[in-house]
C-alpha cells in the first residue's frame, strides 16, 4: 500500500517570522498520485462523514485523471467554500476518519485534494442557477453558515441579501482564523464566488441595531436565516482579569486578522505582546492565538487544565505549534492574574491539576492538587476558553426561544426556530463548533426555507 503524500511547508525557521501560509499543499504530481490511492468504494463511507455530502470518490477520480475543472465542479455541487474547507476542516475526524484505508494504514488525503482542486480551478466552476424567483430571503451573518445558506438559496433562484455587522464579510473566516492557516485572499476569492451566484452582501449593518427583524419583514423578506456565530468571549472570572495585557482570544485574533496587526511594523493597530505570553485553553482558537503571538515576537506557553489527550485542537495544528517552539503546560490551571503597580500583567498564579471522573463532555474532569500553587512570569495573557452567543440580535427578539446559555433553539431536522419565518444555524445554535458543521447547518436551513416558502405559496 502506497504511503500518503504530505504537503510542502515553509521551513520552521522561516515560518515563525512571518504570517504567510505554512502549508503549500500538494504538488500536482503528488496530488495525482495521492488521488490514485483512493479505492473508489461502492459504498463510500467518506461521503457520509462529510457534513455537506460531497461526492468524494467522484472528485478524487477526476484529479487522478488530471481533469481538475470537473473535480472542482463536482465539489461545488455541495460545497461553495472548497479552498477554505480544504485548509481548516477537521478531515481527520470526518471524511478521512472513516476512510477504508485508515483501518490498516493512512487515509486518502481528502482535505489536501479538495484544496488542490480549489487552488487549481476554483474560479471556473459556476454552477447552474435556476430561474429567478420573486421571493427574497435575508441572511444575517456572512460566516460559513450564512454564506452556505445564501449560496444554496441563490442557486435555486431565490434573491438573497446577507447582512454583515463588520466592514468585511467572512465572519470567523476573516476575523478569527490567522493568515498563516487561512489566507484572506482565499476567503475573499470564495466570497466573490458566492456573489457571482447573485447574492448581495451589505456590510456595516447590525441587525438588532441598524435594522430590526421587523424592518427586514417590512422590506419584503419572506424568510430570515440567522447565522451570526458565537462571537462573545468567555472569561475565567478570576482575580486580575481586567489587568492591562490580558486579552480575550476574540479581541486578540480580531485585531491580528481583521485589523491587520500581523502586518507589523506598518500596521496602524499593532499589538505589543511582550517577551512572555500565556495562552489559556486547548482548542483551535487557543493554538491560533498562540501561533500568532509567537510570530509577533513573544515566547509562548499554552496553559491547559487537562492533558494532551483531551485537547480539542486539531492534531495537525498541535504538531505545528510544537514544531514552532511553543511550550505546553498540561494539567495547569490559572487561578489569579498578578499585576504590577501600574496595572500591567506581570505574572499568573497557577495550580496543578489531576484528572478525575468524566464530566458531561465525556472528558475526565480536572481536579486541583492542594498545595501545588506556583507563580509563572508573563507580560501577556490570552484567554481562549470558548465563546458564547452575542445577545445584540436575540435581545431584541423576546419571543425567540433560547436556551440558558443564549443559544437559539431550533428544530434539528429543519433549523426552524419557534418563529415560523426565522431559521438559524451554525455556532449560534450549537456554541462554538467547526466551519464545516456550520456549513452543513446553512445548507439544511436553505432547503427548509425553500420548503417553507413553497408551502406558504400553496396556502395563498
Amino acid at each position: 500500500m502506497k504511503n500518503r503524500h504530505s504537503p510542502h511547508k515553509q521551513s520552521i525557521e522561516e515560518r515563525i517570522k512571518n504570517f504567510n501560509e505554512v502549508s503549500h499543499g500538494l504538488l500536482e504530481e503528488d496530488a495525482v498520485e495521492e488521488a490514485k490511492r483512493c479505492l473508489q468504494c461502492k459504498k463510500p463511507l467518506c461521503v457520509f462523514g462529510c457534513p455537506v455530502g460531497i461526492d468524494i470518490p467522484a472528485f478524487i477520480k477526476k484529479i487522478s485523471e488530471k481533469n481538475y475543472q470537473e473535480a472542482i465542479r463536482i465539489i461545488k455541487e455541495k460545497n461553495v467554500l472548497p479552498g477554505i474547507c480544504g485548509r481548516v476542516c477537521p478531515q481527520e475526524t470526518q471524511c478521512e476518519g472513516v476512510c477504508v484505508l485508515a483501518k490498516k494504514g493512512q487515509p486518502v488525503a481528502i482535505g489536501l485534494l479538495e484544496r488542490f482542486a480549489a487552488d487549481m480551478e476554483n474560479e471556473k466552476a459556476l454552477p447552474e442557477i435556476k430561474e429567478r424567483k420573486d421571493v427574497p430571503v435575508a441572511v444575517i451573518g456572512s460566516g460559513p453558515a450564512g454564506l452556505t445558506c445564501a449560496s444554496e438559496l441563490a442557486r435555486h433562484g431565490y434573491p438573497v441579501t446577507i447582512f454583515e455587522s463588520l466592514h468585511l464579510p467572512g465572519g470567523v473566516l476573516t476575523y478569527g482564523i490567522p493568515e498563516f492557516r487561512l489566507p484572506k485572499r482565499i476567503v475573499q476569492q470564495e466570497i466573490e464566488f458566492v456573489k457571482k451566484l447573485g447574492v448581495e452582501i451589505l456590510t456595516d449593518t447590525i441587525i438588532g441595531k441598524t435594522l430590526t427583524i421587523d424592518d427586514l419583514r417590512k422590506m419584503g423578506y419572506r424568510a430570515i436565516f440567522i447565522g451570526v456565530g458565537a462571537g462573545l468571549p468567555s472569561f475565567m472570572g478570576i482575580e486580575g482579569e481586567n489587568l492591562l495585557g490580558v486579552y480575550s482570544a476574540n479581541e486578540f485574533l480580531t485585531r491580528v486578522n481583521l485589523m491587520k496587526a500581523y502586518m507589523f511594523p506598518v500596521s496602524s493597530t499593532p499589538i505589543e505582546v511582550g517577551k512572555r505570553v500565556a495562552v489559556i485553553g486547548g482548542g483551535n482558537v487557543a493554538l491560533d492565538a498562540a501561533r500568532s503571538a509567537l510570530r509577533l515576537g513573544g515566547k509562548v506557553s499554552v496553559l491547559y487544565r487537562r492533558t494532551e489527550k483531551e485537547m480539542p485542537a486539531r492534531r495537525e495544528e498541535y504538531e505545528n505549534a510544537k514544531e514552532e517552539g511553543i511550550e505546553f503546560h498540561f494539567l495547569t490551571l490559572p487561578i489569579r492574574f498578578i499585576g504590577d503597580e501600574s496595572g500591567y500583567l506581570k505574572g499568573i498564579e497557577v495550580q496543578k491539576m489531576k484528572l478525575g471522573e468524566p464530566d458531561e463532555s465525556g472528558r475526565r474532569r480536572p481536579v486541583p492538587i492542594e498545595g501545588s500553587e506556583a507563580i509563572m512570569d508573563f507580560e501577556t495573557a490570552i484567554v481562549a476558553i470558548g465563546q458564547k452567543p452575542n445577545p445584540i440580535l436575540t435581545s431584541t427578539m423576546p419571543q425567540l426561544k433560547l436556551d440558558r446559555s443564549g443559544i437559539i433553539v431550533v428544530d434539528p431536522e429543519t433549523c426552524q426556530t419557534n418563529i415560523e419565518d426565522i431559521f438559524a444555524g451554525g455556532d449560534i445554535t450549537t456554541g462554538a463548533a467547526t466551519v464545516i458543521s456550520a456549513m452543513g447547518a446553512g445548507k439544511k436551513a436553505a432547503h427548509s426555507i425553500m420548503r417553507f416558502i413553497e408551502k406558504k405559496a400553496e396556502q395563498t
